[in-house]
């Protein structure tokens, strides 16, 4: 039975995989919007653009032809956020306080087809980026001097992204990014004390109560985390406790695929737009260490409040208090639902 309390009053909710707290005031949902509007661009584009460095065929901006790829396409970075030869370095000077950090930065574009996204894909499609995910998880974790591997997508201009071919992003780099950082301590945490997943515990409880979940196949679960943030944040997660995505079967990948084919085109179909989102996924450090506390996980965090052109953005009290959101949890998934 649903918690009326919580659709009604403002409260705290608490983030286990973060240990950090999100505000919660559903009262303000009905206020009315007098603020910044966004401009949608609902323009059809081509399956080809001879101007897009990510096409096939097309020369990069540094010289480089891309192969004529016809499914799913990978390269190193052209300007790259981590550099493999950054000498070793440090600062310690009183409160100055620096350290070189080497990684590798790659783009993985989806799909030839220029016209298209996540949400144009069928799950067999998705299920080659998986592949390719998984793949780049092992050769660049694989790496001595790469200890994690950060696979994400960037969708929309909304979001900073500068190339709407569909594609995303492969950062690797030595030590662990801040909010991996915290994941690992609190699944650690928990699996020392439970000898039990944390996320795995999480799950069987959301399963069971059924007031959060959009969607769910035989291995996997999509979900609005009770914790959410953003608007219409959601969380793909497998339902069996394994530390990365290596760790699938081949039926899993292909029901994982499925997963997130079903959630982006809800998204898409939300707004009656391409829904913009940043979405990642936070698996297993790649540092040698025994990490079986972890249970990996995607998070979508999309940007859109209450149209295709109404943004949620991160200022005020939310950059130097605490994350708040108006619109709860269960709220967002009854609307996403509706959709599938």
């Amino acid at each position: 039975m649903e918690n009326t309390d919580l659709q009604d009053y403002s409260h705290k909710r608490f983030n286990i995989l973060t240990g950090e707290w999100v505000l919660v005031s559903p009262h303000r949902a009905k206020r009315p919007w007098q603020g910044q509007n966004e401009e949608v661009n609902n323009e059809k584009r081509p399956t080809y653009d001879k101007s897009c460095y990510l096409c096939a065929g097309n020369t990069r901006i540094n010289g480089e032809v891309n192969p004529d790829y016809k499914d799913v396409f990978i390269f190193t970075n052209d300007f790259a956020a981590l550099q493999s030869d950054s000498p070793t370095f440090s600062l310690n000077d009183g409160l100055l306080i620096a350290e070189s950090e080497t990684g590798i930065c790659k783009v993985i574009c989806f799909s030839p087809d220029h016209s298209k996204s996540l949400a144009d894909m069928s799950p067999n499609e998705i299920q080659k980026v998986v592949y390719a995910w998984q793949e780049q998880y092992k050769e660049l974790g694989d790496n001595p001097k790469i200890n994690y591997v950060q696979i994400f997508e960037n969708k929309g201009a909304v979001m900073g992204c500068s190339n709407p071919h569909p594609h995303g992003q492969i950062w690797s780099q030595s030590t662990l990014p801040n909010e991996v950082d915290k994941k690992n301590t609190q699944q650690l945490n928990y699996f020392s004390k439970n000898k039990s997943s944390l996320l795995g515990d999480y799950l069987a409880q959301e399963l069971e109560k059924q007031e959060r979940v959009i969607f769910e196949n035989d291995k996997f679960v999509v979900l609005v985390p009770f914790w959410a943030v953003w608007p219409f944040e959601t969380m793909i997660a497998p339902k069996r406790h394994i530390s990365s995505i290596s760790d699938m079967t081949d039926e899993e990948t292909l029901q994982y695929a499925e997963a997130i084919a079903v959630l982006t085109k809800a998204y898409d179909k939300l707004f009656n737009t391409s829904f913009p989102y940043s979405a990642g996924i936070h698996q297993c450090p790649t540092n040698g260490n025994d990490n079986k506390h972890w249970h990996w996980h995607m998070s979508f965090y999309p940007p859109l409040l209450r149209s295709a052109t109404v943004k949620k953005f991160m200022v005020g009290y939310e950059m130097f208090g605490t994350p708040q959101r108006d619109i709860t949890a269960e709220s967002a998934v009854k609307m996403i639902k509706a959709l599938l």
